[in-house]
């Protein structure tokens, strides 16, 4: 197992949970943390005993979002010519960009757990996720306006897709704060949990259950959403008819139909 100066990783049965682990600063994600997510996600991908994946926050917060710090250091670096200090920039936001785009792009499912702060950044993150849960209380802004600038690592691209185009252009235009009730009648969580304590073990539970299934099931079908996503409707049945040209020869369809016949749970290879 990676050891990591930001992220705890650790695999319990088939799940990995990875917990943001800077809770002395609010979880807040410097330049370690974006470097060591796509590695984390390279081992999760890598790992065929993995089929789900847990992301949380260590301490109070699930996260306070990009450490100003960092934005501070990339300042530093402007020199006089803006089309280089454009091009460096452009560089630098398309970096950040694919650390949450290994989230998304992730073979396995990936479940967000979150409690406290989870502002600017951290939408971004769980934002890339499959599902989300939270506790009543968590704080949830994209803060990014407040800072004169428009959020840049995916939530103004994947967000309308979870709640909508308009309820995402309130949120993103006045950045003003909701927590986590409200994420859940706006359909950005699934469901909230009472405590921090109740949130993880109902999200283990339910990774648990989902680790249960065939895996090469969970990953077409996470392949089929992310690809209709973004695509015609007769665009992903067309993909969906080639993929499962392949796929429903594999034995876990025998396996499973034989478990449901007979009542028992079937145990599927990684």
């Amino acid at each position: 197992m990676p050891e990591y100066q930001t992220l705890l990783v650790e695999q319990i049965d088939k799940i990995a949970h990875i917990q943001i682990n800077r809770p002395d600063k609010v979880n807040a994600m410097n330049a370690a943390f974006w470097e060591e997510l796509i590695q984390a996600f390279d081992w999760v991908d890598n790992t065929d005993s993995v089929r789900v994946v847990v992301i949380s926050g260590a301490g109070k917060h699930f996260s306070a979002g990009i450490d100003l710090a960092l934005l501070a250091q990339a300042a530093n670096k402007m020199g006089k010519d803006i089309g280089r200090n454009a091009d460096i920039v452009r560089r630098n936001v398309l970096r950040l960009q694919t650390s949450f785009n290994v989230v998304d792009e992730c073979r396995k499912p990936v479940i967000a757990a979150i409690h406290g702060y989870c502002i600017g950044g951290a939408i971004d993150l769980i934002s890339a996720c499959d599902m989300r849960y939270s506790t009543p209380d968590a704080h949830f802004s994209i803060k990014e306006i407040d800072m004169g600038m428009a959020a840049d690592v995916g939530t103004l691209q994947r967000l309308p897709h979870l709640i909508g185009d308009g309820m995402m252009r309130e949120l993103a235009y006045t950045g003003r704060a909701f927590d986590g009730d409200e994420a859940a009648r706006m359909g950005l969580v699934n469901r909230t949990f009472a405590s921090h304590a109740e949130l993880l073990s109902g999200v283990m539970a339910m990774a648990g259950e989902i680790a249960s299934k065939s895996p090469l099931a969970i990953r077409g079908t996470k392949e089929m959403i992310r690809y209709s996503r973004d695509h015609s409707v007769d665009d992903g049945l067309n993909y969906i008819a080639t993929w499962n040209a392949a796929m429903l020869q594999s034995d876990d369809l025998k396996l499973a139909m034989a478990a449901h016949m007979a009542k028992k749970t079937a145990d599927f290879a990684d």
